[in-house]
C-alpha cells in the first residue's frame, strides 16, 4: 500500500485542488508562537516552600545578568503554577513551576542557591530543573 503521506490534498466541492502538503504533513514540531523561547522551569524543595525562597528565584530569573552573550539573561515570568493545578500555599507547596519567557539562557543552579539563600528561607533542599524548552519553529 502507498504511503499516503507523501502527497495529502485539500480538494474543493468541484474537485479542485485546493492545497498539497508534502512528506512532512502532520508531523510534530518543537514551536512557540510568539515569544523568543518559553521555559518550564521546576523549583523543588525537600521539604516546603515559602514565600521568600518563591520570589528569590523569581528574581533571580527576571534579572539581567549580562549582556552580548554573556551572562544569563532576563525572563518575563508568565505563570506560576502546581502539579495538580492548586493555589501556591507558602510553607506547604513543595515544587513550583514557572513559565518563563525570553531568548537568553538561565543557569539552574544560580536559582537553586537564591532559593536556599533567601531570608526567611526553610531547612530545605532546592532542586531547579528545566523541564520544557519551545523555541520558535525554524
Amino acid at each position: 500500500m502507498a504511503d499516503v503521506l507523501t502527497r495529502v490534498e485539500t480538494v474543493d466541492n468541484a474537485g479542485g485542488t485546493v492545497a498539497t502538503f508534502g512528506a512532512n504533513a502532520f508531523k510534530h514540531r518543537i514551536s512557540q508562537s510568539d515569544v523568543g523561547r518559553e521555559i518550564v522551569l521546576s523549583l523543588a524543595s525537600t521539604t516546603t516552600i515559602n514565600d521568600a525562597e518563591l520570589s528569590a528565584a523569581i528574581s533571580e530569573v527576571t534579572r539581567s545578568q549580562g549582556s552580548a552573550g554573556t551572562g544569563d539573561s532576563a525572563f518575563t515570568v508568565a505563570g506560576v503554577g502546581t502539579a495538580n493545578g492548586a493555589a501556591f500555599v507558602s510553607g506547604t507547596t513543595a515544587t513550583v513551576f514557572l513559565r518563563l519567557q525570553g531568548t537568553g539562557d538561565l543557569t539552574v543552579a544560580d536559582i537553586k542557591s537564591a532559593a536556599e539563600g533567601a531570608t526567611g528561607g526553610g531547612a530545605g533542599t532546592f532542586t531547579a530543573a528545566i523541564v520544557a524548552i519551545f523555541a520558535p519553529a525554524l
